[in-house]
């Protein structure tokens, strides 16, 4: 039986890409373009550290300038594994467990390294949440999520759970930090753009469970599930960082976005109205900081 081993790693479903010693890009696959945007021809012979994947961790550090595993590998021999969010063509981010390994020539020497990554983003399940939320009028049809309507369905439902089960949830209220700046000097294109760059990052960011959704304007809510402050948090940080290492491209523009959030807990007592003004406050504090931040109703943010 002869097997053609070139085409099958060409067509499997994960992206791989390959490097050399200098960590130049010499293969890249189908499944490498479907999932970051890059084609093979935009990739090859540069290297991985060239700003085009420009890999983060959940906290925002950039990995490719630094001992990333790729180079780590190269370096060692090790094999290792990690959960990153790497740069689609489009500028969001993109959540995907790459596993590295050494490439090594007939007498065992390390010659380079391949990358091997699964998209985490589940766009599947996406695709078909899209279409229910078409069905019954509850998508905002700029950025694909859910529209205001929905997140006030879904807050609803959070409140009720929690007084019937105890389960806890917080609120993310995101606001685009100077969006009006994106309109007036860009055009409304432009902020468009901005907005469904932002939306694009916290959809394929989201853990299963939790919740975003366009609350209006250049804002966004996130409902996030089973959560402390502590974590709550953690998440918040983890949204501000994402956004920041987001790009907007619009022709010969590349901008950066950043956001603010105010971050509460729901309490108890809280209503759909208690807790957003909360969340409301909370974001202004955040703006009246610098912008760039979150702000929770307790001091845990630092």
């Amino acid at each position: 039986m002869v097997i053609d081993y070139e085409s099958l790693i060409a067509n499997i479903s994960d992206g791989l890409y390959i490097v050399d010693n200098d960590r130049r890009i010499v293969y890249w696959n189908k499944a490498a373009e479907r999932i970051t945007g890059f084609t093979f021809a935009e990739v090859v012979n540069s290297h991985c550290w060239d700003n085009i994947l420009i890999h983060v961790d959940g906290d925002g550090n950039r990995l490719c300038h630094g001992m990333c595993p790729l180079a780590a590998t190269i370096r060692d021999g090790g094999f290792r594994d990690a959960e990153i969010y790497l740069h689609h063509k489009d500028g969001h981010r993109v959540p995907v467990w790459t596993r590295v390994t050494p490439l090594r020539d007939a007498h065992g020497t390390i010659v380079g390294g391949a990358e091997l990554f699964t998209d985490l983003s589940n766009r599947n399940a996406i695709t078909l949440k899209i279409q229910e939320l078409e069905t019954l009028s509850l998508l905002d049809s700029l950025t694909q999520l859910a529209n205001r309507r929905y997140a006030e369905m879904e807050l609803k439902g959070r409140l009720a759970e929690m007084e019937r089960l105890g389960l806890s949830f917080g609120v993310l209220l995101i606001d685009i930090d100077h969006f009006k700046r994106f309109n007036d000097t860009y055009g409304h294109a432009v902020g468009d753009l901005a907005l469904k760059t932002v939306a694009k990052t916290l959809a394929s960011t989201a853990r299963p469970f939790d919740f975003f959704g366009r609350w209006g304007g250049e804002e966004f809510v996130g409902i996030i599930r089973h959560v402390d402050r502590v974590r709550l948090a953690t998440v918040g940080k983890r949204v501000c960082a994402l956004v920041e290492n987001t790009k907007v491209k619009s022709g010969t523009f590349v901008l950066n976005v950043t956001v603010s959030i105010g971050a509460a807990l729901a309490a108890p007592s809280d209503s759909i109205e208690s807790l957003l003004k909360k969340a409301d406050d909370l974001l202004y504090r955040s703006k009246r900081r610098g912008r760039n931040c979150l702000t929770l109703d307790q001091a845990v943010e630092e």
